[in-house]
């Protein structure tokens, strides 16, 4: 067979999260997320997750610690599945292997990477984070966030992806995650081929965008005529994440607090006080947020408002720019 006849290797995905493993309560979108991914794009998709929810983390790394990894593998339709200390063949009903690590997001990102497929990642998507990662106040705590920087860091193509989650709209039903599963395999296909460009950031990636941080309202009336912007992150703030226990009855006082954070306004804000083009503003008025980010604490100027092409390039918005989708593009996922 001549090097022009074979067929080009499928894009190579690391996919991990915060939220760990398939559960109903903690980690409800990575496995349907993963099968679309698959199904919609023809990827081959690698997971390697925390064994265990690691939110609020950040981008840590657990320097002191062995990490520990086991085998998983899960079934349809929601993903649970066995764990084995070893790799073994697949049983009837497993769809895929994936790999636990008792790590944090980041962790599971570089070990991954260097460790565990050495042959090669083309793309790192963490997420879809259960909750939005929008505003800095969620974003620079936020181990989705995290581990997508820490694949930037290492010089790889990174995507964090957050599934917002609103009480006011009801619960979530199957069909709004089908929708944002949808949107957000669409979004991430469009990025893939046509990768923005930040040539003022001295990157690692010569001219390109380290990475990008997508929130999706995990809402089915917005996910249906989805609406799309390129965003900036809403710079805000948040007061006291921690209470102190009260002592046992008669025990001196101690010095024991737990998490319990005050954010009323940054989970429920009035929309009138969020900037226009920002991912809070966007995602709180029921768009689709996607912000370029810097692996280092910074955004990128205008020119990475908007896809390497520049096709699909909107209005302005306050500070950031609406991006029409489905303008024809000369990119094909």
């Amino acid at each position: 067979m001549t090097s022009s006849s074979i067929p080009p290797r499928k894009v190579r995905v690391l996919l991990t999260n915060d939220d760990g493993p398939p559960s109903a309560s903690e980690s409800p979108n990575i496995f349907s997320f993963a099968r679309q991914l698959e199904a919609t794009l023809g990827w081959d998709v690698k997971v390697v997750v925390p064994s265990s929810q690691k939110s609020w983390i950040g981008k840590a790394y657990q320097i002191r610690d062995t990490i520990v990894g086991s085998y998983y593998y899960p079934t349809e339709p929601h993903g649970l599945g066995e764990t084995s200390t070893t790799s073994r063949p697949l049983k009837d009903g497993e769809v895929a292997e994936w790999i636990l690590l008792d790590g944090t997001p980041a962790t599971c990102s570089n070990v991954a990477l260097f460790n565990l497929f050495p042959e090669g990642i083309d793309l790192v998507i963490s997420g879809p984070n259960h909750g939005r990662n929008s505003s800095s106040a969620f974003a620079l705590s936020s181990g989705t966030i995290g581990a997508a920087m820490s694949a930037s860091v290492a010089k790889v193509r990174s995507i964090a992806l957050s599934y917002g989650v609103f009480k006011e709209t009801g619960p979530v039903t199957p069909r709004s995650l089908q929708l944002a599963n949808e949107v957000s395999v669409k979004v991430v296909g469009k990025i893939w081929h046509d990768w923005g460009v930040d040539l003022e950031g001295w990157g690692s990636r010569k001219d390109e965008v380290d990475l990008y941080t997508v929130n999706v309202p995990l809402v089915e009336k917005y996910l249906e005529s989805p609406r799309y912007y390129f965003t900036r992150i809403w710079r805000n703030n948040y007061a006291s994440l921690f209470k102190p226990l009260p002592p046992a009855d008669g025990a001196p006082p101690s010095l024991l607090f737990h998490f319990a954070p005050q954010m009323a306004g940054l989970v429920n804000p009035d929309l009138s006080t969020l900037p226009p083009g920002s991912d809070a503003w966007a995602v709180h008025s029921g768009y689709i947020s996607v912000t370029p980010l810097r692996s280092s604490f910074a955004e990128p100027g205008m020119d990475a408002l908007s896809l390497g092409s520049r096709e699909g390039f909107g209005e302005l918005v306050g500070n950031g720019r609406e991006w029409l989708i489905d303008v024809e593009s000369k990119s094909k996922i």
